[in-house]
């Protein structure tokens, strides 16, 4: 779980689908809807290079 208290920069590095928050943010991101989202997530992993690979962006 995050630290909402911390308030420095969001971690872009991984993509957190516990997270309601990132998982609207990764949505937007890639153009899908946030139950697609994570079945890629779950196909590829947390990494948004290798989703954006497997989506073509």
């Amino acid at each position: 779980m995050d630290d909402k208290k911390n308030r420095g920069e969001p971690d872009r590095s991984r993509i957190n689908m516990n997270e309601p928050y990132e998982a609207q943010y990764w949505s937007k991101k890639f153009g899908m809807t946030p139950e697609k989202l994570r079945e890629v997530v779950q196909r590829v992993g947390t990494s948004p290079a290798e989703v954006g690979k497997v989506l073509g962006k």
